[in-house]
């Protein structure tokens, strides 16, 4: 478009420069092509001569005196012009560089701008809208005629040729300082030639001027990016300085924490949270997700500005979602939710751990059977300069499942995508591999589906510089950046280099590949891509304005609808439990642990007499059958008391040096565990609830089952039960008395239990038939033939001894068969030893009789006296062991083994305390997952207002 100066605007003078009588009227000068004169004319205006006139007395001026003064105040307003001029162009000049030194680069900004703004030019003619207005010359006849007023200043030229020069130069400048502020400032060149006014130009060709143009828009756009940076690594030391000196206390002021700590704490509590309400999927958080290897990992790294996670080559790394919260910090840290180890991000070795944990929790958190989980890791990344936000990297999508997968993969993979996409306030960073074809991603019609509108995605296409040497069309990473490849929308769209395939690389060398590679790629170059929409560093900028700009519109809806589900929760409580406290698991672990305790310190105040009567009557139950079926019998069986005595010595020490001990440990670690148990279940009225006792129940179990008797207390256990046995001195007639009632007592119970066994074999009697109509079987016929027929063989001979001989078998079958009932000679050998049981209890129970009254010949050991009581002394020598024993152990259950029971508890519960899971297991129940839900909802809410306030301080 040629550039012409309308007549109408000019001052007076430059109309008659201009005018077309003036010769350098005539003159054009070409668009834009500039000679820029080092000197100002006002150095060389030329001196003229003062005409002289001839007069009568010499000489005289002469009188022309309108044209003078004509002259004089035209020349006047030419100084004044060019004065100006001059100083008005310089000062503009000087202004406009202030100015523009002070100017922000405004290019990060202009994605602001919707692209339409950019490409008017595609859709208005603007060359059709030049020629479409008036030219110049048809508005100069529309002027009044100059030619005459020019005709009349002809004589005035030579005054005004100077001046022209001036004016030339002051635009020529102007043009110059506008060609200067623009990024195409090297586009046109001048040339000085002299001091003449005929100036050569040289015109260069439009495609060079363009490409001229854009190589200085880029050069000129990266000369203020560095600017920008430098000044942002000095902010960035200067922050941390000050972050240290508030670390070290030097301003004695506690920091309040940060707001993106404050909300990260609320999405850790959510994630805990039941999933039954449903209102954890309605905070803001970036979801980023990609098919396998498209990069997601890489450009998170880049973010967080540290290589924090596995890697792997051509394998799925990340199996669990991981929540990564960044946020501002004086060094560069990463620690775990549930840890405090901080990890430092700029040595190597603590990269490497941090790595190594990442991944030893992501397969932890895998179940048996299955590839991923749903588990979510939560990590906090602090540095210098981190932009603040939440980010989720979720597993890779995938399109088939290989061996070593899970059969439902593919599957499990999709359900995560789906359950974190589909929070309505949930910002999707959608990744794609810029170096495959754009046919094969998974992800794109899965974002798709989750955000139809694209009001809530951030597309980012990696590997560019990949896609920049394997694409043959350049226009398809166009048409994908510009969103007319995909069947997606998104509310930007990013290309970014996250390194060249070296995991060893570091993010600095990363940095200054992917600036080096968009410096000099040609996608900027010939205007396929806008320098807004590359480097991760604007992409970390726009999600963390969109993050920030999602959580300040919904946090206060999401307040509100916490808020509505507490006053839910309260109300059901109310209503169900008005008498109870609102006790969370964790408080109600508490109060069960201080009852159980409680019970354990009851244990030691169990009175002696209460442990002895139990030990001593649980022993006995265990030995009584021995020592009556292995002791006592055989030795009644001997003749004489000698024999009876040696016997039973004997068969005392072997029982003692073998089994009595043992059994003795046995009884006291059994009669241990019943006490613990009746105090951990024995319900105490009003007091008792019933939601402890499985927790009760496990913690007993797992107490005894820890327990260990001392070892060493049945060697010293069998010494003392030996020297008890020795001792056969009956020391008055009530120990006597004693031992003939402890006696009589065994025997009777003895007794008792073979009638029942001899009732069963031979069955009802006559009475019994006839009151209630039963009947004996053939067997028991048979037996009771039997019985009656051994009853007259010990009727006939009452010494007879315990064992039946065999021609005492032969003739009780004989006399069997002769009443026509065949029996086996074992059934004749059973039935007898029942008989003969019963017939030796009954003897000995009326020896019991005639005993109580020889303790005085007792006392003379029997001299000059028949009767022989062996017997009760064997049984007094029993219960005095069973005293001495249960005494010994109760001092070791009271001194010893109740206070290990006790520490063994105290384990025990702070295991179960520490496990989670357990007590989820052992503490449920309706009225625990109330008050559990409303503990959290509360704890949610405050931390929301909390936030919301602190939101609203900063802003």
């Amino acid at each position: 478009m040629k550039r012409k100066s309308p007549l109408q605007n000019l001052h007076l003078v430059s109309r008659s420069i201009h005018h077309p009588c003036y010769p350098s009227a005539k003159f054009q000068r070409p668009p834009l092509r500039i000679s820029v004169q080092l000197f100002s004319s006002l150095n060389r205006l030329p001196l003229r001569k003062t005409k002289l006139l001839n007069v009568k007395y010499g000489y005289q001026f002469h009188r022309n005196f309108w044209l003078a003064r004509l002259a004089s105040r035209l020349l006047r307003l030419r100084y004044l012009i060019l004065g100006s001029a001059v100083g008005g162009g310089y000062t503009a000049k000087k202004t406009y560089d202030q100015w523009k030194d002070m100017m922000p680069d405004l290019d990060e900004y202009k994605w602001i701008i919707p692209d339409f703004v950019w490409e008017l030019d595609e859709h208005i003619d603007f060359e059709k809208l030049i020629k479409a207005l008036p030219d110049t010359e048809d508005l100069a006849k529309l002027l009044p005629d100059f030619d005459k007023i020019g005709e009349s200043f002809t004589s005035l030229k030579g005054f005004f040729s100077p001046g022209y020069n001036l004016v030339s130069e002051v635009i020529g400048a102007s043009d110059l300082l506008l060609l200067l502020g623009s990024p195409g400032e090297t586009a046109f060149r001048a040339t000085d030639q002299g001091y003449d006014n005929d100036k050569q130009y040289k015109k260069v060709s439009d495609k060079e001027k363009i490409d001229q143009l854009q190589e200085e828009l880029l050069r000129t756009q990266l000369k203020y990016q560095r600017m920008l940076e430098r000044l942002e690594k000095e902010n960035k030391e200067l922050r941390k300085l000050v972050l240290q000196r508030d670390d070290k206390g030097i301003h004695q002021r506690k920091l309040k924490k940060s707001l993106i700590d404050m909300y990260s704490e609320v999405l850790d509590i959510l994630s805990d949270y039941d999933a039954s309400y449903n209102t954890q999927d309605h905070l803001p958080r970036v979801v980023v997700v990609g098919d396998q290897s498209a990069g997601k990992t890489s450009v998170l790294e880049m973010i967080a500005q540290a290589r924090i996670f596995p890697r792997g080559s051509g394998e799925m790394m990340t199996r669990s979602p991981v929540k990564v919260t960044l946020s501002e910090g004086p060094h560069h840290v990463a620690l775990f939710k549930d840890s405090s180890r901080e990890f430092d991000l700029t040595k190597e070795e603590d990269l490497a751990a941090l790595r190594n944990e990442i991944e030893i929790r992501m397969r932890n958190s895998v179940k048996e059977g299955c590839t991923v989980s749903t588990e979510t890791i939560s990590l906090s990344v602090k540095g210098p300069g981190l932009q603040r936000m939440v980010l989720v990297d979720l597993p890779g999508v995938i399109s088939t499942v290989t061996s070593g997968m899970a059969p439902d993969t593919k599957e499990t993979i999709f359900s995560i995508s789906k359950a974190y996409m589909q929070n309505p306030n949930a910002i999707i960073l959608c990744i794609q591999d810029g170096s495959v074809d754009a046919e094969r991603s998974i992800v794109t019609d899965l974002v798709s589906q989750m955000d139809p509108q694209g009001k809530r995605t951030i597309f980012v296409l990696t590997k560019v510089d990949l896609a920049e040497k394997n694409v043959a069309s350049p226009s398809r990473i166009q048409q994908i950046i510009e969103g007319k490849l995909f069947p997606m929308k998104a509310l930007g769209y990013f290309a970014v280099v996250t390194g060249k395939g070296n995991s060893s690389e570091s993010i600095e060398s990363i940095k200054e590949y992917e600036e080096e590679f968009f410096q000099n790629s040609k996608l900027l170059k010939t205007c396929m891509l806008k320098a807004h929409q590359v480097t991760t560093k604007n992409l970390s900028l726009a999600v963390s304005d969109c993050f920030w700009k999602m959580v300040r519109e919904s946090v206060e809806q999401q307040a509100d609808a916490f808020k509505a589900t507490r006053f839910n929760l309260e109300t059901e409580w109310k209503n169900n439990y008005p008498r109870l406290r609102e006790l969370d698991r964790n408080e109600l672990f508490e109060k069960a642990k201080n009852e159980i305790l409680d019970e354990v310190i009851s244990l030691t105040q169990v009175t002696p007499k209460h442990w002895e009567e139990i030990l001593q009557k649980t022993l006995w139950e265990r030995v009584s059958t021995h020592v009556i079926e292995n002791i006592y019998l055989p030795a009644a069986q001997t003749t004489n008391s000698g024999t009876f005595n040696t016997t039973v010595d004997i068969k005392l020490k072997q029982w003692t040096d073998k089994q009595l001990p043992n059994k003795a440990v046995e009884v006291a670690w059994e009669t241990l565990q019943e006490e613990f148990s009746r105090f951990m279940t024995e319900q105490k009225g009003k007091e008792h609830d019933d939601i402890f006792d499985k927790l009760k129940q496990a913690v007993k179990e797992e107490s005894i089952k820890r327990h260990k008797w001392n070892e060493r207390a049945e060697d010293s256990l069998r010494v003392i039960q030996h020297n008890a046995l020795e001792d056969r001195s009956i020391s008055d007639k009530q120990q006597w008395d004693a031992a003939i009632h402890f006696m009589e007592e065994t025997l009777q119970s003895r007794l008792k239990d073979t009638e029942s066994v001899i009732e069963d074999m031979v069955g009802p009697d006559w009475k019994k038939r006839w009151l209630y109509w039963i009947g004996r079987t053939k067997e028991q016929n048979i037996r009771n033939e039997t019985k009656n027929e051994l009853e007259k063989l010990i009727k006939c001979n009452e010494d007879h001894a315990a064992y039946l001989a065999n021609d005492e078998v032969t003739t009780v079958r004989k006399n069997l068969e002769a009443r026509g009932i065949t029996v086996d000679p074992c059934l004749i050998k059973d039935t007898w030893h029942q008989i003969y049981r019963r017939y030796f209890l009954k003897t000995a129970l009326n020896h019991c009789n005639l005993c109580r009254r020889g303790f005085y010949y007792y006392q003379r050991h029997f001299v000059d006296s028949e009767l022989e009581c062996n017997d009760i002394v064997l049984f007094w020598r029993i219960q005095r062991m069973l005293a001495i024993t249960a005494n010994t152990l109760r001092q070791q259950l009271t001194n010893t083994e109740v206070r290990r029971l006790e520490k063994n508890v105290k384990e025990v519960l702070e295991d179960f305390a520490e496990d989670n899971e357990k007590k989820v297991k052992l503490l449920t129940g309706k009225r625990v997952q109330l008050a559990e839900d409303l503990k959290k909802v509360r704890e949610i809410q405050e931390k929301l207002e909390a936030f919301i306030e602190a939101l609203h301080q900063e802003k």
